[in-house]
């Protein structure tokens, strides 16, 4: 599945959350603002999830943190509301030792569809959200990613946030790296 371009100009919507893990504080999108925010929407009885979705969000983690990118899973329950709860998901989240911070979707009131999957406009789980260091929701997916694909997706809007900075990437483009003019 690619990942589908969005609005750039469109804000990305607030979270919706219920409670957290793995977090000393709720996080926001405001809050976030200056970083780029990978928020992967999941559900524990998802196969694509337990098996591709959790461990990219996961590995994005890993080696995308130190870059300035946040990753968010997002708990975010449309059916089986019953077998899926906190202490489920706590004991999901241990066993599968997921380090990011992990966001329970709020449910919603008027149906079973909870409240950030609605604002984002997920249309199942496995789902994600590309969020650019201006706080745009810069592209959307669901279902299964190719790594390669989500990898130069982070690449580029890391490069946009160091270029805009004027850091170690300014003079980069997609298509390469120009030496800058003092060098011999």
């Amino acid at each position: 599945m690619d990942i589908q371009p969005t609005h750039l100009a469109r804000p990305a919507p607030e979270l919706e959350v219920a409670a957290w893990l793995n977090v000393a504080g709720p996080l926001s999108i405001a809050g976030l603002r200056g970083r780029i925010v990978l928020l992967h929407a999941f559900q524990m009885l998802c196969p694509g999830c337990v098996s591709h979705g959790i461990p990219q969000a996961a590995s994005v983690h890993a080696r995308f943190s130190a870059r300035g990118v946040v990753t968010i899973g997002l708990h975010t329950v449309f059916e089986h509301h019953a077998v899926m709860g906190p202490e489920a998901l706590a004991a999901f989240v241990g066993e599968y030792r997921l380090g990011m911070p992990v966001a329970v979707d709020r449910p919603s009131t008027e149906g079973p569809v909870p409240q950030t999957m609605t604002r984002y406009g997920f249309r199942g789980t496995p789902s994600l959200a590309l969020i650019d260091h201006l706080g745009r929701l810069r592209s959307t997916a669901f279902g299964r990613v190719d790594d390669l694909t989500l990898g130069a997706a982070l690449g580029q809007l890391v490069l946009e946030r160091d270029q805009a900075a004027g850091g170690e990437a300014a003079g980069c483009t997609p298509f390469g790296c120009a030496l800058p003019e003092q060098l011999p």
